[in-house]
């Protein structure tokens, strides 16, 4: 059994070699924009790395945090706050910076995600995938853990994430220095007072 494990690696270990090394050719004749779209090659590779790389005991791990609404609301403004600036609120990925990476933010909505299991979301969340934009988000206390498992709750939720709840997330996200500006000066109309640009101009003269 043993003998037929080490054949079964080392046979999956030279494809990986292989289509790895087809895809540096190609890329090679195009050059590394992280704006190309990964090839199949390249794609192959990444989920098999991210299956190699997880731990043995990660896909059987079970979740301490509750399904109640409370947890799934405390997962969902923390999922506001760290991760939708590259999964956007709902999970799709469909936003600037998920675009924009290499490879781009997968949807999480879909089965492929969907369909791992939940100790296998949690060690990403708290280990991240090497040679991806997800980074590790864990520090190995247990306040980590929980919010690891509560984000797990969240992602099964994902799919059916309903309109209100993106709309209070959306006050949730962090703000650009601009957002913030455009905030301010809003408030100040509302109160009557000069924009931020007419208080420059004032003072300027």
């Amino acid at each position: 059994m043993n003998r037929l494990r080490w054949f079964v690696f080392g046979a999956s270990s030279c494809a990986f070699v292989t289509l790895l090394a087809a895809a540096l050719v190609v890329q090679n004749a195009h050059g590394f924009s992280a704006s190309a779209r990964p090839t199949v090659a390249e794609t192959w590779a990444a989920h098999w790395a991210r299956s190699a790389a997880m731990a043995a005991d990660a896909r059987a791990r079970s979740k301490p945090a509750p399904n109640t609404t409370e947890v799934v609301e405390d997962a969902r403004a923390h999922w506001a706050d760290h991760c939708a600036t590259c999964h956007a609120n709902d999970g799709s990925g469909d936003i600037f910076m998920g675009r924009h990476t290499y490879p781009p933010a997968p949807d999480l909505r879909l089965p492929a995600t969907q369909r791992m299991t939940d100790g296998e979301l949690f060690y990403i969340i708290q280990n991240g995938i090497r040679l991806t934009a997800m980074p590790a988000w864990g520090s190995g206390s247990e306040h980590d853990e929980l919010d690891s498992w509560k984000l797990v709750r969240f992602i099964r939720h994902l799919p059916s994430l309903s309109d209100e709840e993106k709309r209070e997330m959306q006050k949730l996200n962090p703000k650009s220095p601009t957002e913030l500006k455009e905030e301010e000066e809003g408030e100040r109309f509302l109160k009557g007072e000069d924009s931020y640009e007419q208080t420059k101009q004032h003072h300027h003269r």
